[in-house]
Protein backbone atom coordinates (compact mmCIF):
# COMPACT_ATOMS: atom_id res chain seq x y z
CA UNK A 1 0.00 0.00 0.00
CA UNK A 2 3.13 2.37 0.88
CA UNK A 3 3.87 2.18 -2.57
CA UNK A 4 0.48 2.75 -4.17
CA UNK A 5 0.31 5.81 -1.84
CA UNK A 6 4.07 6.73 -2.68
CA UNK A 7 2.79 6.02 -6.81
CA UNK A 8 -0.22 8.22 -6.56
CA UNK A 9 1.65 11.38 -4.82
CA UNK A 10 4.32 11.36 -7.48
CA UNK A 11 1.80 11.20 -10.32
CA UNK A 12 0.02 14.20 -8.06
CA UNK A 13 3.61 15.95 -8.44
CA UNK A 14 3.85 15.28 -12.04
CA UNK A 15 0.37 16.94 -12.27
CA UNK A 16 1.45 19.85 -10.59
CA UNK A 17 4.47 20.78 -12.58
CA UNK A 18 2.05 20.50 -15.32
CA UNK A 19 -0.13 22.75 -14.29
CA UNK A 20 2.58 25.34 -13.39
CA UNK A 21 4.49 24.27 -16.89
CA UNK A 22 1.46 25.49 -18.65
CA UNK A 23 1.03 28.48 -16.30
CA UNK A 24 -2.35 27.24 -14.95
CA UNK A 25 -3.66 25.67 -11.06
CA UNK A 26 -2.86 22.78 -10.14
CA UNK A 27 -7.00 22.34 -10.26
CA UNK A 28 -7.36 23.13 -13.52
CA UNK A 29 -4.23 21.26 -14.78
CA UNK A 30 -6.26 18.07 -13.53
CA UNK A 31 -9.02 18.75 -14.96
CA UNK A 32 -7.34 19.28 -17.74
CA UNK A 33 -5.15 15.91 -17.83
CA UNK A 34 -8.79 14.04 -17.01
CA UNK A 35 -10.24 15.42 -20.33
CA UNK A 36 -7.33 14.61 -22.26
CA UNK A 37 -6.80 10.60 -20.39
CA UNK A 38 -11.10 10.34 -21.45
CA UNK A 39 -10.26 11.62 -24.42
CA UNK A 40 -7.64 8.71 -25.24
CA UNK A 41 -9.86 6.08 -23.78
CA UNK A 42 -12.54 6.90 -26.54
CA UNK A 43 -14.96 8.16 -23.75
CA UNK A 44 -14.92 12.32 -23.66
CA UNK A 45 -16.40 13.60 -20.53
CA UNK A 46 -19.62 16.16 -20.01
CA UNK A 47 -18.85 18.75 -17.52
CA UNK A 48 -20.99 16.45 -14.53
CA UNK A 49 -18.89 13.41 -15.31
CA UNK A 50 -15.20 16.00 -14.98
CA UNK A 51 -17.30 17.81 -11.53
CA UNK A 52 -16.99 14.03 -10.22
CA UNK A 53 -13.22 13.39 -11.63
CA UNK A 54 -12.09 16.53 -9.97
CA UNK A 55 -14.31 16.34 -6.49
CA UNK A 56 -16.16 19.90 -7.72
CA UNK A 57 -19.14 21.55 -7.27
CA UNK A 58 -20.89 22.00 -11.07
CA UNK A 59 -20.73 25.65 -10.11
CA UNK A 60 -16.79 25.51 -9.10
CA UNK A 61 -16.39 23.21 -12.47
CA UNK A 62 -18.41 25.95 -14.67
CA UNK A 63 -15.76 28.35 -13.52
CA UNK A 64 -12.56 26.27 -14.09
CA UNK A 65 -13.84 25.55 -17.87
CA UNK A 66 -14.30 28.85 -18.56
CA UNK A 67 -11.03 29.77 -17.56
CA UNK A 68 -9.61 26.75 -19.24
CA UNK A 69 -11.57 27.33 -22.55
CA UNK A 70 -10.48 31.29 -22.50
CA UNK A 71 -6.82 29.82 -22.29
CA UNK A 72 -7.48 28.24 -25.34
CA UNK A 73 -7.26 24.60 -23.73
CA UNK A 74 -10.82 23.27 -23.96
CA UNK A 75 -13.36 23.29 -26.21
CA UNK A 76 -17.12 22.53 -25.53
CA UNK A 77 -18.93 20.68 -28.33
CA UNK A 78 -22.56 19.45 -28.97
CA UNK A 79 -21.92 15.75 -30.20
CA UNK A 80 -24.98 13.78 -28.97
CA UNK A 81 -28.99 13.47 -30.89
CA UNK A 82 -29.72 15.57 -27.61
CA UNK A 83 -28.39 18.98 -27.95
CA UNK A 84 -28.53 20.13 -24.16
CA UNK A 85 -25.16 17.30 -24.11
CA UNK A 86 -21.91 19.11 -23.76
CA UNK A 87 -18.74 17.21 -24.43
CA UNK A 88 -15.38 18.41 -23.36
CA UNK A 89 -12.82 18.02 -25.83
CA UNK A 90 -9.09 18.91 -25.87
CA UNK A 91 -8.19 22.21 -28.03
CA UNK A 92 -5.80 21.11 -31.29
CA UNK A 93 -3.12 23.34 -29.51
CA UNK A 94 -3.08 21.80 -25.84
CA UNK A 95 -2.51 17.97 -27.07
CA UNK A 96 1.27 18.40 -28.57
CA UNK A 97 1.55 20.76 -25.38
CA UNK A 98 0.62 17.73 -23.08
CA UNK A 99 2.52 15.12 -24.99
CA UNK A 100 5.68 16.88 -24.79
CA UNK A 101 5.16 17.41 -21.29
CA UNK A 102 4.37 13.60 -20.45
CA UNK A 103 6.25 12.44 -23.32
CA UNK A 104 9.19 11.02 -21.12
CA UNK A 105 6.87 10.30 -18.39
CA UNK A 106 5.00 7.72 -20.79
CA UNK A 107 7.75 6.20 -22.65
CA UNK A 108 9.31 5.26 -18.91
CA UNK A 109 6.04 4.15 -18.29
CA UNK A 110 6.11 1.64 -20.89
CA UNK A 111 9.83 0.67 -20.50
CA UNK A 112 9.29 -0.34 -16.74
CA UNK A 113 5.63 -2.20 -17.58
CA UNK A 114 7.76 -4.43 -20.66
CA UNK A 115 9.95 -5.70 -18.19
CA UNK A 116 6.90 -7.90 -16.74
CA UNK A 117 4.90 -10.63 -18.71
CA UNK A 118 1.75 -9.53 -19.61
CA UNK A 119 -0.52 -11.97 -17.72
CA UNK A 120 1.39 -10.66 -14.86
CA UNK A 121 0.13 -7.08 -15.81
CA UNK A 122 -3.39 -8.28 -16.10
CA UNK A 123 -3.25 -9.76 -12.74
CA UNK A 124 -1.59 -6.35 -11.35
CA UNK A 125 -4.61 -4.66 -13.22
CA UNK A 126 -7.14 -7.09 -11.57
CA UNK A 127 -5.64 -6.40 -8.47
CA UNK A 128 -5.92 -2.22 -8.65
CA UNK A 129 -9.89 -2.94 -10.21
CA UNK A 130 -10.20 -4.60 -6.63
CA UNK A 131 -8.59 -2.07 -4.70
CA UNK A 132 -10.82 0.63 -6.51
CA UNK A 133 -14.13 -0.97 -6.36
CA UNK A 134 -13.40 -1.21 -2.52
CA UNK A 135 -12.65 2.29 -2.27
CA UNK A 136 -15.74 3.38 -4.07
CA UNK A 137 -17.82 1.33 -2.42
CA UNK A 138 -16.25 2.98 0.76
CA UNK A 139 -16.84 6.66 -0.15
CA UNK A 140 -20.50 5.93 -1.46
CA UNK A 141 -21.28 4.37 1.86
CA UNK A 142 -19.29 4.49 4.61
CA UNK A 143 -17.62 7.62 3.76
CA UNK A 144 -20.50 9.33 2.13
CA UNK A 145 -21.16 12.07 4.56
CA UNK A 146 -17.25 12.98 4.69
CA UNK A 147 -16.56 9.95 7.10
CA UNK A 148 -17.48 8.14 10.33
CA UNK A 149 -18.10 9.31 13.33
CA UNK A 150 -15.35 10.89 15.32
CA UNK A 151 -14.90 9.53 18.64
CA UNK A 152 -16.01 11.26 21.44
CA UNK A 153 -13.21 13.77 23.17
Amino acid sequence: MDGLRAFGANYTEFTRRFATWLGLHSTDAAALVEILYAEDQGAPLSPARLSERVSLSSGATAILLKRLEQAGHIVRTRESTDRRVVTLRSSPDIRPRAMAFFGPYSERMAEAMAAYPPEEIERFEQFLGTLRSTMDALLANEYENGGPTPPAP
